[in-house]
């Protein structure tokens, strides 16, 4: 198997009777499979781990320095208790008391929750769909491995992630001086919230026969989950504003662990929820795995022409037939996610304004002269992210091929190395321009639909333009890491993981300008907010991205290929 020779694993029987015996059972081989999966995966698992560990760390010892005094807890409840927090961060438990726990829980968890699905996403179809379709799983399947071991021994390996970064983020929420058992309870409210779309990815592995349609697809339920619970305990606050929540937000997994109220009023019987729903979930996946063959995917291909057609005879062409699944996909979790946020703009504005209204402080915190354009911003601010997050995904594609073996192979015929990545940057980039404008097109929409005709289109598409170099120099710092060195790339995460935590608690937690500005998204001025005017930041992102984008060439064309 490629990339694992440092890491071998054993399944071949001892005799032809031990063969018969073993491929009896459907899970035969998972206990090798499982160690070989986290031999091989330990350095990803442990930096996740990290990542994750420190982050929990940072924001306990951060937000109990700076909410430690009643007044500062007092305006940070008041701007948790508007609709913009709520539809962004969750339902408002424990505001008249609002010490550390209830802020750890109510402004961070959903954020955790989506982190750690990613992982748990991207692994389970790492080490299913994408190992089925290269080829590599085929070959397990030819020792004495059951049909179910390899999704088995993958969904263990995420559990088992899951289980250390729990471990590891919990010792760091009472390092920071929260209660163990309601820390217990709210690491495994992160892990279990991950291991439902964890499990969502082994259901729509088996739906699609590439890895990027799996994906692309358990990523837009992820989507859905978060427009869903926002909407709902938007509407829960616009009936009553005590109330948290309402029915709808019962139908998003996320919403579930939010409902434990935690730090505030501990419930466990809501964590019953996913344990119920990951349970269904792996049944499905596995009657689906038995409905289908192996290497194919629930869904048929449709047979193919003999010969490519014009429209596949470039790289490009190629490039994006490859990506259009997960591209689609994507498309469609944003549309949902920005249209669903913005038939709330009108009934924010409103309650906005009442509560401005009746309690200055608020209109201190949240911008009382443009209540819709800071909206809005912190809308498009979180769709920039993800559009980049989409943006990474997608040139990872890249790293694939190459270790694939197919891109060698392309690039002993007539195609030039720079032709080649150009079509595979290309693509990603294009994907996340239209991500974007998308995100503008369907907040409008929704805004109209719920009657808020102003601003009009031309300013929501101008708004949510203006975050493209941002994205783009993202994007260009992570190819450029793949034109140098491409194990490095996962180190782009970073860029979003930090884009999400500086744009939204940057501000609140007086982080020092050095820090917000490592951001590329802290430079993008909302133009709801301050016109169409100051774009210096905006022309310095654009030849910033520019260079980064000219290094991944350069990088590309000096390094060997495949990289060893």
């Amino acid at each position: 198997m490629s990339g694992t020779s440092s890491a071998r694993v054993s399944l071949a029987p001892t005799s032809s009777s031990g063969a018969s015996l073993t491929r009896a059972s459907s899970l035969t081989g998972t206990a090798a499979l499982l160690r070989f999966n986290l031999r091989r995966d330990r350095i990803r698992i442990g930096v996740w781990t990290l990542s994750i560990g420190v982050m929990y760390l940072y924001c306990v010892v951060a937000l109990g320095g700076m909410f430690g005094t009643a007044e500062a807890q007092q305006q940070r409840a008041a701007l948790m208790s508007t609709p913009a927090s709520v539809l962004l961060a969750g339902p408002g438990y424990g505001l008249d008391h609002y010490t550390l726990g209830p802020i750890m829980a109510n402004e961070l968890l959903l954020w955790f929750i989506v982190a750690v699905g990613i992982m748990s996403i991207l692994q389970v179809v790492r080490l299913t769909r994408a190992e089925e379709e290269s080829g590599r799983s085929e070959l397990i399947r030819a020792g004495a491995v059951g049909r179910h071991a390899p999704s088995v021994a993958a969904a263990l390996t995420v559990v088992v992630a899951n289980v250390i970064i729990a471990v590891v983020s919990c010792a760091a929420l009472v390092g920071g001086g929260l209660a163990a058992g309601e820390s217990l309870a709210y690491v495994a409210a992160v892990a279990l919230g991950s291991l439902v779309f964890g499990a969502v990815a082994l259901v729509t592995a088996q739906v699609t026969e590439h890895g990027r349609g799996a994906s692309g697809m358990a990523i837009a339920a992820l989507m859905v989950a978060v427009a869903v619970r926002g909407a709902g305990d938007v509407e829960g606050l616009s009936r009553t504003p005590s109330q948290h929540g309402s029915p709808l937000s019962w139908f998003s997994p996320i919403g579930w662990m939010q409902q434990t109220r935690l730090y505030v009023d501990l419930r466990v019987w809501p964590l019953a929820l996913p344990v119920a729903l990951i349970a269904v979930l792996v049944g499905v996946s596995a009657l689906l795995a038995g409905r289908r063959d192996f290497g194919a995917g629930l869904i048929a291909v449709k047979p193919g022409r003999a010969d490519a057609g014009q429209c596949l005879r470039s790289p490009l062409a190629v490039t994006w037939r490859q990506q259009r699944s997960m591209t689609l996909w994507w498309a469609f979790g944003f549309a949902l996610m920005f249209a669903a946020s913005g038939t709330y703009i009108d009934s924010i504005g409103s309650m906005m304004r009442d509560m401005i209204a009746q309690n200055p402080a608020v209109g201190n915190i949240f911008n009382a002269h443009d209540i819709t354009g800071s909206f809005v911003g912190v809308l498009l601010l979180l769709g920039a992210v993800t559009a980049a997050a989409y943006g990474m995904s997608a040139l990872g594609r890249a790293r694939a091929e190459e270790s694939a073996g197919r891109a060698e192979y392309l690039l002993a015929t007539p195609i030039s190395r720079a032709r080649w990545l150009a079509a595979q940057m290309a693509v990603p980039v294009t994907g996340a321009a239209a991500l974007m404008v998308l995100a503008g097109v369907t907040t409008w929409a929704g805004a109209v639909s719920s009657g808020v005709t102003d601003p009009g289109l031309g300013d929501y598409l101008l708004a949510s333009l203006t975050w493209l170099p941002a994205v783009a120099v993202v994007l260009g710092c992570v190819a450029a890491l793949y034109g140098w060195a491409p194990r490095l790339m996962p180190v782009g995460w970073a860029f979003v993981a930090w884009g999400v935590f500086a744009g939204i608690f940057g501000q609140a937690m007086n982080l020092p300008g050095w820090a917000l500005g490592m951001s590329p998204f802290h430079w993008v001025p909302n133009t709801m907010m301050t016109g169409a005017h100051h774009y210096w930041p905006v022309a310095w992102l654009t030849v910033i991205a520019v260079a980064l984008f000219v290094a991944a060439f350069v990088g590309f064309r000096r390094r060997n290929i495949p990289v060893a």
